[in-house]
């Protein structure tokens, strides 16, 4: 396996990077992966490295200032073999073609201990200073790497720098465990071990051979685990695991997201190292009053290991937990997020009967679209989207709960999980931010949404809100007659050419909570939609006056006078008035018409309601 090291003046500015046959790479100050940042000689773009499967060719491109040196020379173009060098300002680039063992079955060690991380608290570092400078870089690493293999890669040379002793440091997994997990050596043990990345100190080369009875006992137990195959070193050859590495101990990384991932590190043994550790009490022993690690003592390292691998498996829990919750925010709105952090998922979304706002938004001439783009089906699916996208960013953004899509419409709602008293203040400002989105881009020729018109409706009412559905499939969704009621009203909408309808409920709370300066209500009429029984008063919602000067607030006040009369019978006096309400306004229309086709004279059973004959009118 192919690889080259790049290692800047200080420890810590170092990476070790796989070169795959005949992929050209670029080496770099701002070169993405293969960038050393840290050597200000080096161009943004220096060189191009080819790996053509026995040696790395080496180009120097245009973009390159500086000179490359091999072997002390400077050298534009060359082949390099495994083992060699060059020299890039202060850094040094080095090829190697090693062997990695992802898993070997190693012969029993000659010492293993086992550490918890409970007992590894309570010790102290020897040498702390060192061990908190490295550990002060962990931030930093962590929020400079852009992906997992950068992420690796940088922790791997972070505890190489923390553990001057260890030649080798591996993050490994162990896969497929066995359904009795690993709590003895080989025994029940039915993982794979992987090496996700490694990397070893210049000069100690040799074959990397991860053991696997380490690896599978370190993540079956949960704890590190240490092994010594050499006393010394002039130990038996039989029982050392590679020229380099006589002892190795392994770390799990804990938390759903490292499942079965884990710190490997190896070094050589020392005589006076070996007798230190010899002389270790019991680490298991629930002892208060422990020793701080002496100078030759390795729990020192494992404890470092356990503070990097805690950390490092804490935030690739939380990362996985953002990237479920982005992906679930497709289906649930910010409002139940919220809730489900305070409360259990099933208690938030069980279902219960409680008061909402439903606001219920529709698309005007959906069906003449459809014929008008039947040879572009797909391009009028995007327009709609864009438009269903506008009705829910407005619902979600005023705090609401996206309830469903029907087909060319959406239903959002107000009062649940959380009790929302100006629940409808946030439904009137949603509905006049769709209002406000889709007029705007009326005025634009060639705007996707253009075309498209729309109608809202808003009731409120009592209903059952939660997870609704049957046992095969359930959604977030409300139930219950104000739905439906919503959904009149947004019909209705066309009826009395207007763009937005509330029901008395609705209307009575608007009155009592909204200023005149955020929206406006002006009472239309009292109607009987068809298929209902009960009568509904209903309410146009208008942007302020200042947002839409076209009628005035003496101008609703006009029309309500002549609201008045009409229900009162008096509908001469009601034409009058509505007369005197602005030409553009063709919500007065609906009054004018139905006094007009009854020759200006009510019925004799008339009780100023309304009957409509279909639910278009």
């Amino acid at each position: 396996m192919a690889e080259l090291i790049a290692q800047g003046p200080n420890p810590n500015e170092r990476w070790r990077r796989m070169l795959r046959t005949g992929e050209p790479v670029v080496v770099g100050r701002e070169a993405g992966l293969w960038s050393v940042g840290w050597d200000a000689h080096v161009s943004r773009q220096h060189a191009r490295l080819t790996w053509q499967g026995l040696r790395l060719l080496v180009e120097r491109l245009p973009t390159g200032r500086n000179p490359i040196f091999l072997a002390g020379e400077e050298n534009a173009r060359f082949e390099l073999d495994a083992g060699g060098h060059f020299v890039i300002g202060q850094t040094s680039f080095t090829l190697l073609n090693e062997h990695v063992s992802d898993e070997h079955e190693s012969p029993r060690a000659v010492e293993e201990q086992t550490y918890s991380p409970q007992y590894l608290r309570g010790l102290r570092f020897h040498n702390a200073d060192h061990r908190i400078d490295v550990l002060t870089r962990l931030p930093e690493l962590i929020s400079g790497a852009g992906n997992d293999e950068e992420l690796l890669n940088r922790l791997v040379n972070m505890l190489l720098s923390g553990m001057p002793r260890a030649n080798t440091v591996a993050l490994v997994v162990c896969e497929a465990h066995g359904p009795e997990g690993h709590d003895s050596l080989g025994h029940g043990a039915s993982c794979t071990t992987r090496v996700l990345h490694w990397d070893r100190r210049l000069g100690t080369g040799g074959e990397f051979r991860a053991s696997h009875r380490l690896v599978a006992a370190a993540v079956g137990r949960g704890q590190s685990v240490l092994h010594v195959w050499g006393k010394s070193q002039a130990a038996d050859p039989t029982y050392t695991m590679a020229e380099n590495m006589d002892w190795a101990f392994c770390t799990p990384l804990r938390g759903e997201a490292c499942a079965g991932w884990a710190v490997y590190v190896g070094g050589k043994l020392a005589a006076e190292d070996f007798r230190s550790l010899r002389s270790e009490r019991d680490p298991q022993r629930d002892d208060p009053q422990r020793d701080e690690a002496e100078p030759g003592d390795l729990r020192e390292d494992v404890k470092f290991t356990e503070l990097v691998a805690s950390t490092i498996s804490s935030l690739r829990d939380v990362q996985l937990l953002q990237r479920r919750q982005s992906t679930l925010s497709q289906f649930f709105a910010p409002a139940v997020f919220e809730a489900m952090a305070a409360e259990k998922p099933e208690v938030v979304l069980a279902p219960r009967e409680t008061e909402v706002t439903v606001l219920f938004c529709d698309l005007r001439g959906f069906t003449r679209h459809t014929e008008r783009s039947a040879d572009n089906l797909m391009g009028l699916l995007e327009r709609v989207s864009k438009a269903l996208g506008v009705m829910t960013h407005h619902i979600l953004d005023q705090g609401g709960v996206f309830g469903d899509f029907q087909g060319d419409a959406a239903m959002g709602f107000w009062g649940w999980p959380l009790a929302q008293p100006d629940k409808v203040e946030r439904a009137c400002l949603a509905a006049l931010a769709i209002r406000r989105e889709f007029e705007s881009a009326a005025k634009q020729p060639g705007h996707p949404l253009a075309d498209f018109r729309m109608g809202i409706g808003l009731a409120t009412g009592r209903a059952v809100a939660g997870r609704i559905g049957t046992t095969d499939q359930v959604k977030v969704t409300v139930f219950g007659p104000v739905v439906n009621r919503a959904s009149r009203l947004e019909a209705l909408t066309k009826v009395l050419q207007t763009p937005t309808l509330l029901d008395e409920a609705t209307a009575k709370i608007f009155n009592s909570q909204v200023e005149s300066d955020v929206a406006r209500l002006r009472r239309l009429a009292t109607v009987r939609p068809y298929g209902m029984e009960s009568p509904v008063e209903v309410s146009e919602l208008l942007p302020a006056a200042a947002e839409y000067p076209d009628l005035s607030d003496a101008d609703l006040k006009t029309y309500e006078q002549a609201l008045d009369a009409f229900n009162a019978g008096r509908w001469s006096e009601a034409l009058e008035l509505l007369h005197q309400v602005p030409a553009k306004d063709r919500v007065k229309d609906f009054l004018t018409i139905y006094i007009v086709e009854h020759g200006r004279t009510p019925p004799a059973d008339f009780n100023g309601v309304i009957p409509l004959a279909s639910k278009g009118g």
